[in-house]
């Protein structure tokens, strides 16, 4: 079980993913950005989360480097956006993204959907062109893990039975009330590892009686108990917030477990539901 910030999980090349990231999805570039990278990393976070989608990777990289962290002591995750699938553009998207952020190779780079509207026609052929390009970044090194987001499993299946390495990771919605548990389950079987975007539900849920009673038991906030939720179910969480109290609280979850008893109740939470697209019908 996760005990601390430095704590990880095993990909299967054997790079370490710490057990706690920090999500950067709507944070917009520039001071926003700059000082909520730095404000976390300060605090002890080393898990990094952006894309190129957010158009913050430049706020990204200046707060990395404002931070006085060293780059090798950080994980560092981007991702490649449907706009820029296929082998040669997702290489041009890699580069850009890699001078944006100033540094010379990421950690770990990730397709961001499987299908897109504007690639439905050409799928699966042009997601594998994509990832034929993320395999070749990481043989030469410049990427140090690879993998994808929003994969199910027929997602999985396809990319699977045609590429020369697993993806490492699979990022996903998962959260108290979707818990996804036929792709938990295909990732788990295959040695993939999950990470889990909007951990605490954009605060959905919040006021739920089971999480409200919890949270008066231990003396915990909502977004704390999300948390710790997705760790004992041994997902890597990537929270996001830009308030300096709130990135501390999120990483304030390693000095308490939750109950067997509690993490069924939570897992009967059933009003939150699905928060972001379906991978198969995103209209972007």
């Amino acid at each position: 079980m996760f005990k601390s910030l430095t704590d990880g999980k095993l990909l299967a090349n054997g790079k370490v993913l710490p057990c706690l990231g920090y999500g950067t999805w709507r944070t917009p570039d520039g001071d926003v950005c700059i000082n909520g990278v730095r404000t976390a990393l300060t605090l002890g976070y080393r898990h990094i989360d952006t894309a190129q989608i957010y158009d913050n990777e430049n706020g990204v990289g200046v707060g990395i480097k404002n931070s006085g962290v060293k780059r090798e002591d950080i994980f560092l995750t981007t991702k490649v956006w449907n706009t820029h699938q296929g082998y040669d553009s997702t290489m041009r998207a890699f580069e850009d993204s890699l001078k944006k952020l100033k540094t010379d190779y990421v950690d770990l780079y990730l397709v961001h959907w499987p299908v897109a509207k504007d690639f439905k026609s050409t799928y699966p052929s042009k997601m594998l062109d994509t990832y034929r390009a993320l395999e070749e970044l990481y043989e030469g090194g410049v990427a140090k893990a690879i993998g994808v987001c929003n994969f199910l499993p027929h997602h999985l299946k396809s990319l699977l039975d045609n590429c020369n390495i697993k993806p490492m990771v699979d990022q996903i919605e998962l959260h108290v009330g979707y818990h996804q548990q036929e792709t938990v389950n295909f990732c788990r079987e295959n040695g993939i590892v999950l990470e889990a975007w909007s951990p605490i539900c954009k605060g959905t849920g919040f006021d739920n009686e089971i999480v409200q009673e919890i949270s008066k038991d231990i003396d915990k906030t909502p977004a704390q108990i999300f948390i710790r939720w997705c760790l004992q179910k041994e997902f890597t969480p990537l929270p996001k917030s830009v308030t300096p109290s709130r990135i501390s609280e999120n990483m304030e979850v390693f000095d308490f477990n939750l109950t067997p008893k509690q993490m069924s109740a939570l897992d009967s939470i059933k009003e939150i539901g699905q928060l972001g697209s379906h991978p198969d019908d995103c209209n972007f």
